[in-house]
C-alpha cells in the first residue's frame, strides 16, 4: 500500500514544475510592496524550490522535496491573497500583515512537502529520523530549527496556496531562528540561503540566491 502511495506521490510531483528550475534570485529586503491577489501565483514560484534524491539504482525517489521559503516578500503576497478570499476589512488586513512581517524578523520559516520511498521515512519528527534539516548561507552559517510543526491533515487552504501539497505527502513548518548564536542564520551578505536535507540515504539541497 506504501508503494502505491509513493508511486502516485511521484506522479502528482511530475506535474509540479520543478522549483529548482527558478534560477532568478531573490530578495530578503525589507519595506513596503504593491500586490494584489493576483501576484500571489508568480510569488510563490519565485519562493519556491523542489528536487527529488534517487537512490543508487536510480530508479526510485529515496526524497522527493517542495519548499517554499516564507520570506518578508513571500508573507506579503501571502497576506494580501488571503484578506483577498476571505474578505477581510482593511483592519484585519493590516493586522495580519503586520503580524506576519513582525514574525518573519523573528524566524526564517519554511512551508514543506515531501516523501521517501518508506512512509515513515518522511517523518522529520520521528526519534530517529531519516534526515536531519538545516538552514545553512554561503558564508558558512548552519542552523537547527527551532520547530518542526507537522501538519497533519492539510486542508483547502494548504492545498490552494501551495499546490505541491498531497495526501501522500508529509507536509511541515519549520521555523529556523532569524539570529543563531548572537549573529545572523543567514548573513547580510549572503549569496545563497540553503535548505539541506541530510540522512544515511544521501544529501539533498534547495538553494535560494540571494540579491
Amino acid at each position: 500500500m506504501r508503494g502505491t502511495a509513493a508511486a502516485l506521490a511521484a506522479a502528482s510531483a511530475l506535474l509540479i514544475v520543478p522549483a529548482c528550475a527558478t534560477t532568478k534570485p531573490v530578495s530578503l529586503r525589507e519595506g513596503p510592496r504593491e500586490y494584489v491577489g493576483a501576484d500571489y501565483d508568480a510569488i510563490l514560484k519565485r519562493w519556491t524550490r523542489g528536487d527529488r534524491l534517487y537512490s543508487f539504482q536510480g530508479v526510485d525517489d529515496v526524497l522527493s522535496v517542495n519548499a517554499t521559503f516564507e520570506a518578508w516578500d513571500f508573507r506579503w503576497a501571502y497576506v494580501i491573497r488571503y484578506a483577498e478570499d476571505y474578505r477581510l476589512t482593511i483592519e484585519q488586513r493590516r493586522d495580519l500583515l503586520v503580524n506576519a512581517l513582525t514574525d518573519s524578523r523573528k524566524y526564517h520559516q519554511f512551508y514543506i512537502a515531501l516523501y521517501g520511498a518508506r512512509w515513515r521515512e518522511g517523518d522529520l519528527n520521528a526519534e530517529k529520523p531519516a534526515w536531519v534539516v538545516r538552514l545553512a548561507d554561503d558564508k558558512g552559517h548552519v542552523t537547527a530549527p527551532e520547530q518542526i510543526l507537522e501538519l497533519k491533515k492539510p486542508g483547502v487552504l494548504e492545498r490552494t496556496y501551495f499546490p505541491y501539497t498531497t495526501s501522500f505527502r508529509h507536509v511541515f513548518r519549520i521555523r529556523f531562528p532569524a539570529t543563531s548564536g548572537g549573529a545572523p542564520s543567514i548573513a547580510p551578505d549572503a549569496g545563497v540561503a540553503a535548505l539541506r536535507f541530510s540522512g544515511p540515504l544521501g544529501n539533498l539541497e534547495l538553494d535560494w540566491v540571494l540579491r
